[in-house]
């Protein structure tokens, strides 16, 4: 079995050397051939190509793009597979060996990439070396034969792309129209990938790319792009990490996902990555983007607003809503009309922009409102929120939220001072840190019929954990139970709090419920106790053991005693 190596010049002469030294020394002889496409260079590299005797070169008199350049070589292949690789790139040790084993893995299998240190796509490894000895150290470690980590992708980028000649003769070249570079390698990946092929991330794979050879992102070919496919390529491949983070459940249990606005799955892949036996269906409302989404996910094209959903009722562990609502004309009613589908203990999972962030405030304190193609003024934007609108939002629509993640962009000192000089004005303690959201990452529960929840952030649990376990291990249980009162009454902490607060951080957390709400009822607070053990049922029904249980039956069959000191349906 031979792979053609494929690889173009231009000038950058020490580069190239590297390059090939570097495959000679750590692939094995007599598996590849190396094909150099010359694209007219002018530096010495013509002369010193010439002189080598293992290297079939195509000379160019003028300049020809990456594109040209890659089609002339695999014209010329005659390998088993073709490796397309840039010339600025130095490969390490087992690295072929590793790439032929994941492409080989399964005959699904079309095309697939390797990590290196710079670039997007994900496929940049966190690497910290100096030098390219400290590199091939690096990679020794690296390049494990028998890790096979491996992940499927919607597409892979050309830096170091290895592809069955199967795959080449059954889709063809690159497309042209696209020179001289940008977004072929999107291109070619979706063209493999609907001739019934997958594309795997080797991540147990590392080369070194120096980035003298800069990804242009030409405006020209993304519309190039647009027209021939119908989808944005950059905002419909998007992988929302970020929304896959707040996935709670372990990553061998089946779980149902829906993903409402899901474009071309990009999402759904890597959750299927990271829960192999993950359902996975999705919403998008692009046709094209759907059908890219559809090869191995359950998605139809439909507007989520307008479609009548065919799933069962409470089918799905997790509803993604991932800057979904804000181009909604009523995401209240969409909110409600997705609930009958979740399940007794499943999650909405959505990230929504913040109208509050300072960059929008100081615009707007200026007279300007500017909509934009991307980011908070998004001219597709339909709604704008705030966090305390996000928390209505959800519970008008009976859910409670039980977490949400700030998540930030850069401030300048500038910025900084702006968002002191905010805080002053509005003698509003809070505001400095809404002001700072660009984005809120939400996870939401079926609000129970005792209340709504209340959301807080993530950091705030850690104060409650740290009492909850003094009450779990009897360390001063009555002062520590008094202490966890006034946050109650307070309103420094609320009942959804204090469940979140048990079923993450406690040892036992069926039982320390059981012996809080006994310590709530003991001292008269025999409201809490109700929505402590509601909201446990409603939020983790596993949690309830048959002591809790049969306590919230009683409850709920006895008529209130005792002291209700302070309402527990917190108004955020």
């Amino acid at each position: 079995m031979k792979t053609s190596i494929i690889i173009l010049t231009y000038n950058q002469l020490e580069y190239t050397r590297q390059c090939i030294e570097s495959i000679r020394t750590y692939t094995a002889a007599g598996g590849y051939e190396l094909i150099i496409v010359d694209a007219g260079s002018t530096d010495g590299t013509v002369d010193w190509l010439t002189q080598q005797e293992d290297l079939q070169v195509l000379y160019n008199e003028r300049k020809v793009g990456f594109i040209q350049g890659y089609n002339q070589g695999m014209r010329q292949a005659a390998g088993d597979q073709v490796l397309l690789l840039r010339n600025d790139a130095v490969v390490t040790v087992n690295w072929l060996t590793n790439l032929l084993e994941c492409l080989y893995s399964s005959a699904a299998v079309g095309a697939v990439g390797p990590m290196t240190n710079q670039g997007g796509n994900g496929q940049a490894a966190a690497a910290n070396y100096q030098n390219l000895t400290e590199m091939q150290v690096f990679a020794q470690f690296y390049n494990q034969v028998m890790s096979r980590d491996w992940e499927e992708r919607l597409k892979l980028l050309d830096f170091c792309l290895l592809i069955k000649k199967e795959v080449v003769d059954k889709v063809g070249y690159f497309d042209e129209t696209l020179s001289p570079l940008g977004f072929e390698d999107d291109d070619y990946s979706f063209r493999i990938r609907l001739a019934g092929y997958k594309l795997l991330l080797s991540k147990n794979t590392f080369i070194h790319t120096a980035g003298s050879i800069p990804f242009v992102a030409a405006a020209e070919n993304r519309a190039k792009f647009m027209a021939k496919w119908g989808f944005d390529p950059t905002y419909s491949s998007l992988i929302r990490h970020d929304i896959i983070s707040l996935m709670d459940k372990p990553h061998d249990q089946p779980i149902k996902v829906l993903d409402i606005g899901c474009a071309c799955g990009g999402t759904l892949l890597q959750i299927k990555n990271i829960y192999p036996q993950a359902d996975t269906s999705g919403i998008e409302f692009n046709e094209q983007a759907a059908a890219s989404a559809s090869l191995f996910a359950d998605v139809i094209a439909a507007d989520v607003e307008q479609t009548c959903l065919p799933y069962p009722q409470e089918n799905f562990d997790y509803i993604i809503l991932a800057d979904v609502l804000e181009h909604l004309k009523d995401p209240w009613q969409a909110l409600a009309n997705l609930r009958p589908y979740l399940k007794a203990d499943g999650q909405i999972l959505a990230s929504i922009p913040n109208v509050t962030h300072f960059t929008v405030l100081r615009s707007l304190l200026q007279g300007n409102w500017h909509y934009v193609e991307a980011g908070i003024l998004d001219r597709t934007h339909l709604r704008f929120f705030t966090l305390p609108e996000i928390v209505k939002l959800f519970n008008q629509a009976q859910y409670g939220i039980i977490q949400y993640l700030p998540l930030r962009i850069y401030e300048s000192a500038a910025d900084q001072a702006f968002i002191q000089q905010l805080a002053a004005v509005s003698k509003n303690p809070q505001l400095s840190e809404q002001v700072r959201a660009y984005q809120y990452l939400v996870k939401a529960v079926k609000a129970p019929a005792a209340g709504v929840l209340t959301p807080h952030p993530v950091m705030e649990l850690q104060k409650l954990i740290f009492l909850l376990r003094r009450i779990e291990q009897n360390i001063q249980p009555e002062e520590n139970l008094q202490v966890l009162f006034s946050y109650l009454d307070n309103r420094h902490a609320s009942p959804d709090q204090i469940v979140q607060a048990a079923l993450i951080g406690l040892t036992n957390p069926g039982e320390s419920l059981l012996k809080l709400t006994f310590g709530c009822i003991k001292h008269g607070y025999r409201q809490y106790a109700q929505t402590i053990l509601d909201l446990a049922h409603a939020i983790s029904p596993g949690s309830m053991n048959t002591g809790l249980q049969c306590l919230r039956d009683i409850l709920k069959g006895a008529n209130p005693a005792g002291r209700n000191k302070t309402e527990v349906n917190h108004e955020s």
